[in-house]
Protein backbone atom coordinates (compact mmCIF):
# COMPACT_ATOMS: atom_id res chain seq x y z
CA UNK A 1 0.00 0.00 0.00
CA UNK A 2 1.42 3.48 -0.70
CA UNK A 3 1.98 6.32 2.09
CA UNK A 4 -0.28 8.60 2.43
CA UNK A 5 0.58 12.26 1.11
CA UNK A 6 1.97 14.51 3.94
CA UNK A 7 0.89 18.13 5.33
CA UNK A 8 -1.72 20.18 3.31
CA UNK A 9 -1.70 18.34 0.43
CA UNK A 10 -2.26 15.27 1.82
CA UNK A 11 -5.44 16.28 3.94
CA UNK A 12 -6.79 18.43 0.94
CA UNK A 13 -6.45 14.59 -1.23
CA UNK A 14 -8.24 12.88 1.75
CA UNK A 15 -11.09 15.46 1.98
CA UNK A 16 -11.78 15.45 -1.87
CA UNK A 17 -11.88 11.53 -1.58
CA UNK A 18 -14.49 11.16 0.77
CA UNK A 19 -17.99 9.70 0.07
CA UNK A 20 -20.94 12.25 0.38
CA UNK A 21 -21.95 9.90 3.18
CA UNK A 22 -18.69 10.50 5.07
CA UNK A 23 -19.42 13.96 4.90
CA UNK A 24 -23.20 13.91 5.37
CA UNK A 25 -21.80 12.09 9.02
CA UNK A 26 -19.41 14.97 9.86
CA UNK A 27 -21.60 17.85 9.00
CA UNK A 28 -24.60 16.29 11.26
CA UNK A 29 -22.30 15.36 14.01
CA UNK A 30 -20.79 18.88 13.37
CA UNK A 31 -24.37 20.11 14.25
CA UNK A 32 -25.17 18.46 17.02
CA UNK A 33 -21.92 19.60 19.07
CA UNK A 34 -22.61 23.15 17.95
CA UNK A 35 -26.07 22.69 19.86
CA UNK A 36 -25.05 21.70 22.90
CA UNK A 37 -26.96 17.82 22.44
CA UNK A 38 -25.74 14.64 22.90
CA UNK A 39 -24.11 12.52 20.44
CA UNK A 40 -26.09 9.24 19.77
CA UNK A 41 -23.32 7.61 19.95
CA UNK A 42 -22.38 8.37 22.97
CA UNK A 43 -26.01 8.10 24.53
CA UNK A 44 -25.90 5.54 27.86
CA UNK A 45 -29.72 3.76 28.57
CA UNK A 46 -31.89 4.72 31.20
CA UNK A 47 -31.08 8.51 30.72
CA UNK A 48 -32.83 11.89 29.69
CA UNK A 49 -31.43 12.91 26.76
CA UNK A 50 -31.59 15.82 24.03
CA UNK A 51 -30.23 14.68 20.65
CA UNK A 52 -30.46 16.21 16.86
CA UNK A 53 -30.13 14.67 13.60
CA UNK A 54 -32.10 13.49 10.26
CA UNK A 55 -34.71 11.16 9.69
CA UNK A 56 -33.55 8.22 7.50
CA UNK A 57 -36.96 6.10 7.66
CA UNK A 58 -40.31 5.68 8.91
CA UNK A 59 -42.09 2.72 9.69
CA UNK A 60 -45.11 1.68 10.89
CA UNK A 61 -46.17 -1.23 13.07
CA UNK A 62 -48.70 -3.95 11.69
CA UNK A 63 -52.46 -3.42 11.72
CA UNK A 64 -52.98 -6.46 14.11
CA UNK A 65 -50.39 -4.57 16.80
CA UNK A 66 -50.81 -1.34 18.80
CA UNK A 67 -50.27 1.47 16.33
CA UNK A 68 -46.62 2.88 16.23
CA UNK A 69 -44.82 5.20 14.37
CA UNK A 70 -41.08 4.32 14.28
CA UNK A 71 -38.58 7.12 12.55
CA UNK A 72 -34.77 5.95 12.80
CA UNK A 73 -32.92 9.13 13.40
CA UNK A 74 -29.28 9.49 12.56
CA UNK A 75 -26.55 12.02 13.66
CA UNK A 76 -23.86 11.08 11.84
CA UNK A 77 -22.40 8.72 15.15
CA UNK A 78 -25.32 6.04 15.88
CA UNK A 79 -28.74 5.71 15.11
CA UNK A 80 -31.97 5.64 17.35
CA UNK A 81 -35.04 5.09 17.21
CA UNK A 82 -38.38 7.40 18.45
CA UNK A 83 -41.30 5.41 18.65
CA UNK A 84 -44.81 7.19 19.37
CA UNK A 85 -47.03 4.52 20.74
CA UNK A 86 -50.97 4.67 19.24
CA UNK A 87 -49.64 7.01 16.13
CA UNK A 88 -49.91 5.88 12.85
CA UNK A 89 -48.76 9.51 11.20
CA UNK A 90 -47.37 12.62 12.86
CA UNK A 91 -47.28 15.43 10.27
CA UNK A 92 -43.82 16.50 9.10
CA UNK A 93 -42.25 13.60 10.58
CA UNK A 94 -40.44 11.85 7.33
CA UNK A 95 -37.18 11.29 5.64
CA UNK A 96 -34.91 14.04 5.06
CA UNK A 97 -36.42 15.84 8.28
CA UNK A 98 -34.23 17.36 10.61
CA UNK A 99 -35.08 17.50 14.07
CA UNK A 100 -34.47 17.27 17.72
CA UNK A 101 -35.89 15.13 20.11
CA UNK A 102 -36.07 14.91 24.12
CA UNK A 103 -36.58 11.32 26.25
CA UNK A 104 -35.46 9.26 28.45
CA UNK A 105 -33.82 6.31 26.18
CA UNK A 106 -33.90 2.50 26.56
CA UNK A 107 -32.56 -0.69 24.40
CA UNK A 108 -35.48 -2.66 23.00
CA UNK A 109 -35.11 -5.16 20.95
CA UNK A 110 -30.92 -3.88 21.34
CA UNK A 111 -31.62 -1.05 19.43
CA UNK A 112 -31.51 2.23 20.73
CA UNK A 113 -34.54 3.75 21.33
CA UNK A 114 -37.02 6.77 22.84
CA UNK A 115 -40.39 6.38 23.39
CA UNK A 116 -43.02 9.06 22.55
CA UNK A 117 -40.15 12.05 22.53
CA UNK A 118 -41.15 15.42 22.79
CA UNK A 119 -39.86 16.85 19.32
CA UNK A 120 -38.78 19.69 17.24
CA UNK A 121 -38.72 20.03 13.93
CA UNK A 122 -36.15 21.80 12.67
CA UNK A 123 -35.92 21.80 9.02
CA UNK A 124 -37.50 20.27 6.09
CA UNK A 125 -35.29 19.46 2.79
CA UNK A 126 -32.57 22.40 4.07
CA UNK A 127 -35.47 24.98 4.84
CA UNK A 128 -35.51 26.25 8.78
CA UNK A 129 -38.48 26.34 10.74
CA UNK A 130 -41.23 23.67 11.46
Amino acid sequence: MAPEPAGALGRLAKRLMRSSAEIDSDTLARESTETGVQHIGHLVPRTLVSVRGEIRAVTLRPADEVPALDAELWDGTDVLHLIWLGRRSIPGIAPGVKLGATGRVTRHHDVLTIFNPSYEIISRDGHHGA
